[in-house]
């Protein structure tokens, strides 16, 4: 490992970890099967429309983000979008820190879905 990639993280690690999808490519995959499939946005923003089976863990909730994904299984890919992708694209970094192996995020966010 270099000392850059020890000082800034391997950004090649990254993007095999974080994956982003178009709109039809994530609709495929969580219809196709049972997925964890989370909105980052608030809960004002979920409320006002969401995805289906999207559980809503706020990113700026940030006391407790992290043990919000407590009783998801971290071996599992999990699928997050936010309005834009800016928060989700956050997140799925967070995730990996606390163990997540595989992160799926919806290019465009919310806004691109409807």
């Amino acid at each position: 490992m270099s000392f850059f990639n020890s000082l800034f993280g391997n950004k090649q690690e990254a993007t095999d970890q974080i994956e982003i999808l178009d709109v039809a490519s994530f609709k495929k995959a969580i219809t196709e099967k049972q997925v964890q499939l989370v909105d980052v946005r608030t809960p004002l923003e979920y409320k006002s429309g969401h995805i289906e089976n999207a559980v809503n863990i706020d990113f700026f909730d940030r006391a407790h983000f992290n043990e919000n994904f407590a009783g998801f299984d971290r071996n599992q890919p999990i699928y997050l979008y936010c309005r834009s992708g800016n928060r989700s694209q956050r997140s799925a970094k967070k995730l990996l820190q606390i163990g997540f192996k595989k992160v799926y995020d919806l290019k465009g966010g919310y806004k691109a879905w409807k």
